[in-house]
């Protein structure tokens, strides 16, 4: 379990990293011989994407109904640095608040985009999805993933957007404040299960909540995002026995 926890703290901070291979890591990529299917072969510590049996994301099927356990959200506004880190536009949060889930408390510390959205609902994909990243004081992780549907603008993005950083490395801080509380949908029924990173190490051991109601983003603000990445989302996962609960 230590080890899991070390390997989730090193995870993240790679995350804000440019390059992963700019920390001494293997380069990797979604597709061609550093792609999805060779992640594990690339580096010993990548081993869990090949071998792991918890792994995300999911093809979302068949939810079982889990206990009453409302995310309780308490999302605060917060100055935001934005940079492409080779992989992912991802926003990094000074003071984003947290959530209470029932396996306890979590600080949000940044979100980053997929397109087209990881998980699947029912074998469907969205055109994208937000992982807003949280982390307690244990080192453990949960992810809050966000869906998107093509519609209107998505004014809580608007300032993210209004920049996104060009080439991998390149950051900037966002104009004003954000508050991820306005990204959330009305509604924050979800799917909870046990997962773990989408992308290399792909460490295990990630509590996974994904947001059943869509939020909208203008095609604009999609193809703003597609114009750096057109396909940055890992394939669905076996669930290898995990049971999926749905509740909220």
């Amino acid at each position: 379990m230590k080890k899991t926890l070390l390997m989730l703290a090193a995870a993240l901070a790679a995350m804000g990293s440019v390059h992963a291979a700019d920390k001494g890591a293997a380069h990797w990529e979604y597709t061609g011989k550093a792609g999805t299917a060779h992640w594990g072969e690339l580096e010993q510590d990548f081993a869990a994407c090949k071998l792991g049996k918890a792994q995300s994301p999911i093809d979302i099927r068949g939810a079982k109904t889990g206990a009453p356990a409302p995310i309780d959200f308490h999302y605060a506004a917060s100055t935001a640095d934005i940079v492409n880190n080779g992989h992912t536009v991802q926003v990094n949060l000074a003071e984003g608040g947290a959530v209470h889930l029932a396996s306890g408390d979590y600080k949000l510390v940044q979100f980053h985009f997929h397109t087209p959205s990881e998980e699947k609902i029912n074998g469907k994909r969205y055109p994208l999805v937000a992982h807003l990243v949280h982390r307690n004081d244990a080192g453990e992780l949960a992810v809050v993933a966000v869906l998107f549907r093509q519609g209107k603008e998505n004014a809580a993005l608007k300032p993210v957007f209004a920049g996104l950083p060009a080439h991998a490395g390149d950051h900037h801080a966002v104009a004003g404040e954000l508050d991820l509380g306005a990204l959330l949908p009305r509604q924050h029924a979800y799917y909870a299960y046990m997962g773990s990173l989408t992308t290399p190490p792909c460490s295990e051991g990630v509590h996974w909540q994904v947001l059943k109601q869509p939020v909208e983003l203008s095609k604009g603000q999609l193809s703003a995002f597609r114009k750096l990445y057109r396909m940055n989302a890992r394939p669905v996962q076996p669930l290898n026995g995990r049971v999926v609960e749905v509740t909220g």
